[in-house]
């Protein structure tokens, strides 16, 4: 159940209030009997409420009296306060967040042989947009299987194309290889979902070949992501594979290499 608690008050804050609501303007000797808030502390509390706005004080009377703030205004204003408080989080966090790239960015990057797997539809499309972030250099995609998740529609694919806008805005170049096979299946969505956000960018060319089988992602020419398809439902990813070998990858690319010079342009 909801409270002022939830919107930082304390709970004899909110005590305060919600009695005052009750009596109307009052003292802060018969607030205390009224909210059963000790009379050491009511004035602080009263203090507090002030500064949230949350109360107004008639200070000509003697003894000095107190009136809440209608509920509508008393909450818009607790809310507006909260959302600043997070405005400043965010803001705290983003400096971190911008401190710390440079400091780990500072590190070595690591040379050995290294492979993950993801399982699962959630998964795979975060490995996906993990290692594309993660992206320097280029990025390479080839996709020859009406399965594969960057070219799903909706949600995946959105965040996908997010993806490989954003490696092109740090200066990635990305190579789109494509089977005619699955050209052919792309509804036209597809094709204007990527040829809005990203076919006029000098970095960003789509071609299309024919032998193009499985689909996979080579990103530096160091690290190879590979869509691994359900077994008993073609149509569906089931895992992706993330190897990091700097010799097989430059194998990949060495088969790749000349595909795409022989490969067709293509414009959805």
């Amino acid at each position: 159940m909801a409270s002022l608690r939830d919107l930082g008050l304390s709970e004899y804050e909110a005590r305060s209030y919600r009695a005052l609501l009750r009596t109307g303007p009052t003292t802060a000797k018969e607030l205390s009997r009224a909210s059963d808030v000790p009379m050491g502390r009511i004035y602080d509390v009263l203090n507090a409420l002030e500064q949230y706005n949350l109360v107004r004080s008639q200070a000509a009377s003697r003894p000095k009296k107190y009136v809440a703030v209608e509920p509508e205004a008393a909450l818009d204003r607790l809310l507006e306060d909260k959302r600043r408080e997070l405005d400043e989080k965010a803001a705290q966090y983003e400096a971190i967040v911008d401190e710390l790239v440079g400091e780990l960015d500072a590190a070595k990057p690591v040379e050995e042989k290294f492979w993950t797997a993801a399982v699962g539809p959630e998964e795979t499309v975060d490995l996906l947009l993990e290692r594309l972030a993660a992206a320097d250099d280029h990025v390479v995609v080839v996709a020859g299987s009406s399965s594969a998740a960057q070219f799903d529609l909706g949600r995946v694919g959105d965040l996908v194309a997010q993806a490989l806008e954003e490696a092109l805005d740090r200066g990635v170049s990305v190579s789109v290889l494509l089977s005619p096979e699955l050209v052919g299946t792309l509804p036209p969505s597809v094709g204007e979902r990527y040829e809005e956000r990203l076919s006029d960018h000098p970095s960003f060319a789509v071609r299309t070949a024919e032998a193009v089988t499985g689909t996979f992602n080579l990103i530096d020419d160091t690290e190879v992501c590979i869509e691994v398809p359900n077994p008993l439902n073609p149509e569906e990813v089931f895992a992706m594979i993330d190897l990091k070998d700097a010799e097989f990858a430059s194998n990949v690319r060495d088969v790749f290499d000349p595909r795409w010079e022989d490969a067709e342009p293509l414009s959805f």
